[in-house]
């Protein structure tokens, strides 16, 4: 038996505009003993990752000896879940984008394909999308909260249990979005008003109606494809749900091109391309779930899914773990999409610091920034998808140590991730490929160049909250996100309050130009700075369940 290494993290700083990590690795002397944990309530199972532990003889110091796969007897640990991750992020990456994919298309279609220099029908998208963004992702506990529940039931031998959860979740998501759909009709008028289309003018708003009332259809879809994909997750499969969306993107593409680049119908287009596309995924994915429709493949060879929305009234003890954990993850969401719609109320009373720009070209350029930030994030969000899932599932095993190096790779990776997205979007911004390809509004090229430096800067910083969010969720610690989650967007609140409304800021600081479009911009850095700060307080924790640098194993 050769030499085996550790992981020993050297460094680690949260920094306001992102983090760096360094990692060394250094031999260990030939163990004198090897003991291999296992779970007994898995023992008839084949581990996702076996955990072997060499002891030294000094209890205090015993030493983690490698990270095998299946049972292995060699293997380099920081290599192999470096795999294990990428089989699953590489997938959920994809499948992740492909969501604010679908919103970028349809804002890149009527952009480019509306009069010139008229920045309305962009202005009314860009309030609508941001309402239904609110709209949907507060019942994103419906895959977050699913997945570790499904994955750690599984991994601990509880098959019927993990059932059971994906059952009641398809359930919620029908109930949920059909009561969901109907809010929205009914009250889109005073919605979209809140959302700035009374300040944009009557011509923005006409538009943003037009495209609320088609995508409202879809809400009983989508969050059937949420809970869908996190049952999928907590089996460890990325790959299907990969598949199922982009299939579908690949059709709201192409509607796209017929109804809004050929047809001319705008925003109603754009809304029309968008529902089918989301239909389509949601029956695609009720079809692979019941077992109906062949996985595409999976990382626990044997498993097979036949799961169904539960149709009778699930008791009390049955139901609820999804319900609390819901419950957490809905306030949390709550209060993320909160700021993040109040963003996009602000740039609609937002006029520039420019006669030559207005409010529909502030909403059009946040419009277009958020866009750009939302995919990124999804992309970062891959890394919380796969450490989510397996995080839950060593924690299902009670594998302390690979929980742990599982993280710290997560969060290697995840300073490479925010570095790569930073230099892309330079690239795109330097070039002028970014303002050409949305917009030909002078205003709103105007407006933008001001917001893409600072979504530029933050990347480094947005990759490491997916990847905190990701390992703190595959723990199950929504309460504490939800808190923590408060917190920040009280943070952020109070930095643009003070930026946008006192004297001291608007003269010292900002140098007597407030622009309020900036101000909320600043307010969403000060949100991320606090939610990686509040993460990364709980990650290392020594008492917690990751213990990132303490309490020896």
């Amino acid at each position: 038996m050769g030499y085996r290494w550790r992981p020993c993290i050297i460094g680690f700083s949260l920094l306001a505009a992102g983090e760096s990590f360094s990692f060394c690795r250094s031999p260990r002397s030939r163990a004198s003993a090897m003991v291999a944990k296992t779970n007994a309530a898995a023992s008839s199972r084949t581990p996702l990752i076996t955990t072997r532990l060499s002891m030294n003889g000094d209890e205090e110091h015993g030493g983690y000896d490698s990270i095998v796969p299946n049972g292995s007897s060699e293997g380099d640990g920081g290599g192999l879940i470096s795999q294990k991750i990428l089989n699953l992020a590489l997938p959920a990456l994809v499948a992740l984008a492909i969501d604010p994919l679908m919103t970028i298309a349809d804002t890149a279609f009527v952009g480019r394909y509306s009069a010139p220099n008229d920045p309305d029908p962009l202005a009314g998208l860009g309030s609508a999308a941001a309402l239904l963004v609110f709209s949907f992702y507060v019942f994103n506990f419906l895959a977050t909260a699913t997945s570790p529940l499904v994955a750690n039931r599984r991994a601990s031998g509880d098959e019927a249990g993990a059932i059971q959860v994906g059952g009641q979740a398809q359930s919620l998501a029908v109930v949920l979005g059909s009561t969901l759909c109907l809010v929205l009709l009914i009250y889109r008028e005073p919605l979209l008003h809140l959302m700035g289309t009374g300040v944009t003018g009557p011509q923005a708003d006409s538009y943003a109606q037009q495209f609320l009332v088609v995508r409202a259809l879809a809400a009983p879809a989508v969050l059937l494809c949420s809970a869908s994909n996190g049952i999928m997750r907590g089996y460890l499969d990325t790959k299907t749900p990969t598949i199922i969306l982009l299939c579908s993107n690949v059709v709201n593409l192409l509607l796209d091109v017929v109804l809004v680049a050929n047809l001319g119908m705008g925003p109603m287009g754009a809304g029309i391309a968008t529902t089918v596309a989301e239909w389509l995924a949601a029956l695609s994915f009720l079809g692979v779930i019941s077992g109906r429709i062949p996985r595409a493949g999976a990382d626990l060879q044997g498993e097979k899914m036949s799961i169904t929305p539960v149709l009778e009234l699930p008791k009390w003890v049955d139901i609820k773990p999804l319900f609390v954990a819901s419950s957490a993850v809905l306030l949390r969401s709550l209060s993320l999409q909160l700021a993040m719609s109040s963003a996009a109320a602000m740039a609609a009373r937002s006029s520039g610091v420019m006669e030559s720009t207005g409010p529909s070209a502030s909403v059009a350029a946040h419009q277009v920034a958020l866009q750009l930030w939302l995919l990124c994030s999804f992309l970062c969000d891959a890394l919380a998808t796969a450490s989510q899932a397996l995080v839950a599932d060593g924690l299902g095993r009670d594998d302390r140590r690979a929980v742990r190096d599982i993280s710290q790779t997560v969060f290697n990776w995840s300073l490479a991730l925010g570095l790569a997205l930073s230099g892309i979007l330079w690239i795109g911004t330097a070039s002028g490929f970014l303002t050409d390809f949305f917009t030909s509004d002078e205003g709103t090229r105007i407006e933008l160049g001001k917001l893409l430096t600072i979504v530029i800067l933050a990347q480094p910083l947005n990759s490491f909250v997916f990847a905190a969010d990701g390992v703190l969720q595959g723990a199950e610690e929504f309460t504490y996100q939800a808190k923590a989650m408060a917190l920040s967007v009280a943070s952020a609140f109070g930095l643009f309050v003070f930026l946008q409304y006192t004297t001291f800021a608007q003269d010292i600081i900002l140098g007597g130009e407030s622009d309020a479009l900036l101000n909320v911009w600043y307010g969403l850095i000060m949100l991320q700075f606090m939610r990686g700060l509040t993460s990364l307080i709980k990650i290392v924790d020594r008492d917690g369940p990751i213990a990132l640098f303490g309490k020896a194993i």
